[in-house]
């Protein structure tokens, strides 16, 4: 596979994408997103993983109750031996715990977790959190470690603490060239995994990634997440007819992200006049190839992403207008616009940077003056992806594997990932209002409004979810 370098490999310790690709062939959670060809592209039903099953006890109270025989990796200091209830609490209280965690806020509802018996664990909400079982299932900061790994290791960064109780154990790695991983002879998944080995190549160059791809090198998409660029899949068809291609909408928005706390973007004439600006027919057929304009919640989350059309007032903000920009603009009191400075990242391809400089010359067309600064992968994601940044930042953001991720994430004042520092009281409390609603039609309704209101105040400009095919 095309793989990139992670920066180390403590899940707790950052939430690059890379480091937590290579992690997902190590690790296990108590539950997952359910895989096959039965599961609709779009959905994530949760399944049991390390976790036989699980039970509500009552709005703020879990319980779990873990397979039997389940076994770490042969690897000291833990030599195979059985995983426990105690590896379960020891994993989610370091979670909780642990300062430099930038994720700690998905469980931030979690009170406590507390051993029942030697295969059951039992997690104490502050407040009901009815997607609490949908974020354990996250491929991203929920995978269960081992406490004697952090106490003999100090944490988990070094290579050799990738020990897990997943399908697959890391065999060898080489910086910048290459991980290998080994089948794990006792996963506790019968029969699984259907291969004996994977190399994790390191390939920097997409150039290099999909000739390697088209001369069978590698054997899954060239792109980060084992995709096809739109723009080689005709070609790829054409010299390669016999591998199967599968189209899926992105559950993940294309977004301009500006700092709402400080002006001008803190008036809301400002932001829609950006959302006018915009053409965003124009970047998917210039840019992307195919996809959707998108609303906060990703168009590829198909039971709870609203349409364009659906979003009511806020609907009109998404038109290409930049007569109706600069309006606003002057209204704002910026009649020949103003300067600032417009972030991207060089790390998640260069349909990105394209995009971008795309972007900045919409906006130029409406008198906003935007500086291009391009930013490597791993200082984006440890700054400004977590707000640290100035002006305006164009980037991916809001993965949906529901909605109460990319939306709480994203708009609440109380998210350490709201990056753009939005602090308004009607959005939070429908926030966490849906947070306890159980019954999932009010719930739906609410996700709904929240989806209405943010396009009426363009806190995020949302672009489009591109079309991803799967090769």
């Amino acid at each position: 596979m095309r793989g990139w370098d992670p920066v180390h490999f403590d899940p707790h310790l950052t939430i690059t994408p890379d480091m937590h690709r290579v992690l997902s062939f190590v690790y296990s959670r108590l539950v997952r997103h359910k895989v096959g060809a039965d599961v609709q592209p779009g959905t994530f039903p949760v399944e049991p993983d390390l976790a036989e099953h699980w039970e509500e006890v009552d709005d703020t109270t879990y319980v779990f109750h873990l397979r039997k025989g389940v076994k770490w990796h042969n690897k000291p200091p833990l030599n195979g031996r059985e995983l426990v209830a105690e590896d379960v609490k020891f994993t989610f209280d370091r979670f909780l715990t642990e300062p430099g965690n930038a994720n700690r806020y998905i469980l931030e509802p979690v009170d406590r977790v507390e051993v029942v018996d030697r295969y059951t664990v039992q997690f104490l909400l502050k407040e009901p959190y009815v997607w609490f079982i949908n974020a354990l299932a996250y491929p991203w900061s929920m995978w269960i470690v081992a406490p004697e790994v952090v106490q003999h290791f100090g944490d988990l960064k070094k290579p050799e603490t990738a020990i897990g109780t997943g399908p697959f154990m890391l065999e060898r790695y080489e910086p910048n060239v290459k991980a290998v991983f080994a089948r794990h002879p006792e996963y506790f998944r019968q029969d699984e995994p259907h291969v004996d080995a994977v190399e994790w190549l390191i390939i920097p160059d997409e150039s290099t990634g999909l000739a390697m791809y088209r001369t069978g090198q590698i054997d899954c998409g060239p792109q980060p997440t084992w995709t096809v660029r739109q723009q080689d899949l005709e070609a790829l068809k054409q010299s390669h007819p016999h591998l199967m291609y599968r189209d899926i909408l992105s559950i993940v928005t294309q977004v301009l992200i500006m700092r709402t706390d400080q002006p001008p973007f803190n008036d809301v004439r400002v932001r829609r006049a950006i959302s006018h600006a915009i053409d965003r027919q124009g970047l998917i057929e210039a840019v992307w190839g195919r996809g959707e304009p998108t609303a906060a919640v990703g168009r590829g989350l198909v039971e709870w992403a609203l349409s364009v059309d659906q979003l009511g007032a806020g609907a009109k903000y998404y038109q290409y207008d930049p007569k109706e920009a600069r309006r606003l603009l002057t209204a704002a009191g910026f009649p020949k616009g103003f300067k600032t400075q417009l972030t991207v990242t060089s790390g998640l391809g260069r349909d990105l940077v394209d995009d971008a400089q795309l972007v900045q010359r919409y906006l130029k067309d409406v008198g906003i003056e935007a500086e291009l600064k391009i930013q490597e992968i791993g200082a984006y994601m440890a700054t400004t992806v977590q707000g640290k940044f100035d002006g305006l930042v164009r980037g991916p953001f809001g993965i949906a594997w529901e909605p109460d991720f990319p939306l709480y994430r994203t708009y609440a004042a109380d998210s350490s990932w709201n990056a753009g520092h939005v602090n308004d009281p009607t959005i939070t409390a429908m926030l966490k209002e849906q947070r306890r609603t159980q019954d999932l039609e009010a719930r739906r309704k609410i996700i709904h409004d929240i989806q209405r209101y943010a396009a009426e105040q363009q806190y995020y400009v949302h672009l489009l979810a591109p079309m991803i095919t799967a090769s």
